[in-house]
């Protein structure tokens, strides 16, 4: 008899952990947005799904990582690291983004007692399956992505979308501006690590990698069967308060500044080198060197990653890797003839850009300009000086 109970309650308890418990009548879903943070990793916002019942307030999101993880620096570089789905009190949740300072909005979802329940069970299950580890892409599986196909499921396909009044249609990259000022590092790193893959109009569906979008468009959504709102009912949280502090904002710091204080740098050595008919080695060796990293970085973030928004990027136009092959012949006074050729490729390499930029193929950081104007100078200037040295 004891046996039998003891096993009864084992059975019993190992029930209860593998199945997720029955919601309350009461029970209601919301979607959960968070505005954007003051730095780069949360300058996009964020996306949360709250499951409030008569039991319990949860609230579950994706996107987090461990930074203990096994390889975690070498796996976020080549586009391998797992992300994962959170699960927190919803209180402790709000409060710390009310922290950040940061907006914090709600949407009650119209969903069917049957509706609500299943989605309370994918979100424990998967949780429960290694905390939803999932292989993270920035474009089409995100923080917010995950919640939009986490409703869609749910739904059936009785979800339509109707765009917001004010939907355009943009690119990944124009909606990226949005939230990033363009003379910020943060643009500028994306704008030199993102190929022109991401220079490609998203569709309406699309947008909803931004948390915001998933907001926009879940207000204005229906339902096929009733022709009903999604949305039962909307509200604010907590608004920002003041302007959070950006210290990439200032123009002092600023990619355009540092750019305009290189690029000058360069034209003025050259123009010194060209007064004197001299050739300042040090500068090139430090162009090819840096242009050349700088070069190989690109090549493998395009090539040897996972990552699918650095493909094709055609900043390798102005950083090529080949150059840090022309060290040795930087140093001589009179290089070899493949050399003086190479110059002339990167000249042509700098049009190439030119063109890409101007018709559409890929935008490139604004705060660039100056160096490359400059880098055109010193191209220039190198045929000249190789021209006269011949003679």
């Amino acid at each position: 008899m004891i046996k039998a109970l003891q096993f009864f309650f084992l059975f019993t308890m190992a029930t209860g952990f593998s199945q997720s418990l029955p919601l309350s009548q009461d029970a209601t879903v919301s979607v959960i947005t968070i505005g954007p943070g003051s730095n780069l990793n949360d300058a996009f916002g964020h996306n949360a799904i709250r499951v409030k019942s008569r039991f319990s307030d949860i609230t579950y999101d994706f996107g987090r990582y461990d930074f203990d993880a096994p390889g975690f620096y070498l796996n976020f570089a080549r586009g391998k690291l797992n992300y994962l789905q959170g699960k927190s009190n919803y209180n402790h949740f709000i409060a710390i983004y009310r922290n950040e300072n940061r907006t914090i909005k709600e949407q009650q979802l119209q969903l069917t007692a049957a509706e609500k329940q299943n989605l309370y069970d994918y979100l424990e299950t998967n949780y429960k399956n290694n905390q939803g580890a999932y292989l993270y892409d920035f474009f089409y599986d995100n923080c917010a992505t995950k919640i939009r196909d986490a409703i869609e499921t749910t739904l059936a396909g009785n979800l339509i979308y109707n765009l917001p009044d004010h939907y355009k249609e943009q690119t990944f990259r124009q909606l990226i501006d949005a939230n990033l000022h363009w003379n910020t590092w943060g643009s500028f790193g994306i704008d030199i690590a993102l190929g022109s893959i991401i220079d490609r109009t998203a569709t309406s569906r699309e947008q909803l990698f931004l948390p915001e979008y998933v907001n926009q468009n879940f207000e204005t959504a229906t339902l096929k069967d009733s022709n009903q709102k999604l949305v039962i009912n909307s509200k604010t949280i907590y608004t920002k308060k003041g302007h959070n502090e950006n210290k990439t904002s200032s123009f002092l710091t600023s990619p355009l500044l540092v750019m305009i204080l290189v690029g000058g740098f360069i034209i003025f050595i050259t123009f010194k080198d060209f007064k004197n008919k001299v050739r300042s080695k040090w500068l090139d060796l430090a162009l090819f060197i840096t242009t050349g990293l700088i070069g190989v970085l690109l090549f493998l973030l395009w090539f040897a990653t996972d990552h699918t928004g650095t493909a094709y990027n055609y900043n390798i136009l102005w950083a090529f890797p080949l150059s840090l092959f022309c060290v040795l012949q930087i140093i001589k006074t009179v290089p070899k003839k493949w050399f003086i050729a190479y110059i002339k490729f990167s000249i042509l390499m700098l049009c190439l850009l030119v063109m890409h930029w101007t018709i559409g193929v890929q935008r490139f950081a604004p705060a660039l300009i100056p160096l490359l104007l400059a880098l055109v100078v010193r191209y220039v200037f190198l045929l000249k000086h190789y021209k006269q040295a011949a003679v």
